[in-house]
């Protein structure tokens, strides 16, 4: 804008001869030569926004893979579980066999153990 402005001055001066026309240039103060996209506060705060936004990403990212790895320990956990269920109902069915009347005299049998109602004393159960 500032060129536009001073280019139309420009137009509209009257013609001075020379001498006058050196004179006034040597007075004239130096425009910069560009001017600059961003100060440099500017650009410190740009930094300073990048890097906030890469530390958030990387803690993002970071918080992912321990949830991930979390995950994955609880479906561990939830498969031992499992297993460990599935083994204790097959170790109860397998007391509840071993446990029957019939097989407890069998082995009694099998033992030389007899019957002698003077001894037996009952026990409450579970």
């Amino acid at each position: 804008m500032a060129v536009r402005v001073r280019q139309t001055y420009i137009q509209h001066q009257p013609e001075l001869p020379e001498q006058q026309h050196e004179q006034i240039q040597e007075h004239k103060p130096q425009l910069k030569k560009a001017a600059k996209f961003f100060t440099p506060g500017e650009k410190f705060l740009f930094i300073i926004l990048a890097v906030v936004v890469a530390s958030f990403a990387i803690s993002i990212l970071h918080t992912q893979g321990e949830i991930q790895t979390v995950s994955m320990e609880i479906q561990s956990i939830e498969r031992e579980i499992t297993e460990v269920n599935n083994n204790n109902v097959d170790l109860k069915v397998r007391v509840s066999e071993l446990s029957t009347h019939e097989r407890i005299w069998e082995k009694a049998k099998e033992l030389g153990l007899t019957l002698n109602e003077k001894n037996v004393k009952v026990v409450p159960g579970e």
